[in-house]
């Protein structure tokens, strides 16, 4: 069953995806070679703890971390460890927070120093991705609209989609209806309607679609042992029109970035 939000939730909703935002643009301050994924795990817990909200994903399904952090041929769910980061890797941080009982969730891939061009074009084709699947969350629309946008844009460039895991309704659970695959046909799926909140996450792999899981439960790699990239944000539908309630801005501040890609998308919450 799909659960819409008042306007009241949704700035609930906006204020919690807002932590994780800047708790992304804080750990973006921090990654470097040498740094360890258990590190950036134990910042972001205090990060969010001081900003008075909850982890969302430490102890969620009995997930040991605050963060999902997955370097290079890693899809999504990596448990922060001991071993550093070093130069030329990748590395997608996953974030969750709950604050006045509403989750954020959203997500972003990182460069470690100096990448190669064909994991420049992965990535930001991967980005790029996730705003044309955004564009289709809109009134009148279906899930497999926004799968298909995504779907079209990544494998013209040869990359697999991952099937397995998917995007998904936000709210006061982690994982709400509908599923949001990042595949599908258009005019297909559950219609959108106004008050709903989704996560919009493309999994892209440059080689196979398929995946396989580590012995420890949760890490998801790809087959071919190639990288993969996460980008995900929080989007509500208001008056008909896909309104973000996640922001990449902190992390573009942070690294420097010019970015116009939110623009289409930037909603005031406080006017509801």
């Amino acid at each position: 069953m799909i659960v819409t939000k008042t306007n009241d939730e949704l700035k609930l909703m906006h204020e919690s995806a807002q932590i994780v935002s800047k708790t992304l643009g804080m750990v973006a301050r921090e990654i470097k070679p040498g740094i360890t994924t258990l590190q950036l795990d134990q910042l972001a817990e205090e990060f969010i703890r001081d900003h008075g909200a909850i982890p969302g994903f430490l102890g969620l399904y009995d997930f040991p971390n605050t963060l999902c952090v997955s370097p290079n041929a890693q899809v999504v769910h990596g448990i922060p460890n001991n071993k550093p980061l070093e130069e030329g890797d990748i590395v997608s941080i996953d974030c969750g927070a709950i604050k006045n009982e509403f989750y954020g969730d959203h997500a972003y891939t990182f460069e470690v120093g100096e990448v190669s061009d064909d994991v420049k074009k992965l990535i930001r084709i991967t980005k790029e991705s996730l705003y044309k699947g955004i564009a289709q969350f809109k009134e009148g629309n279906r899930v497999g609209d926004v799968g298909y946008a995504i779907q079209k844009h990544t494998e013209q460039h040869g990359y697999g989609v991952v099937r397995e895991l998917v995007g998904h309704g936000l709210g006061k659970t982690m994982h709400e209806d509908p599923q949001m695959p990042n595949y599908g046909k258009r005019g297909r799926g559950k219609k959108f309607k106004n008050g709903m909140t989704v996560a919009i996450e493309p999994m892209i792999n440059m080689g196979t679609k398929r995946i396989k899981q580590l012995p420890d439960g949760w890490t998801i790699l790809t087959s071919d042992g190639k990288p993969s990239i996460h980008f995900e944000h929080d989007v509500a539908l208001i008056d008909g029109k896909p309104r973000l309630l996640s922001t990449f801005d902190y992390v573009h501040e942070a690294l420097g970035i010019q970015s116009t890609e939110e623009d289409p998308y930037r909603f005031d919450f406080s006017s509801l």
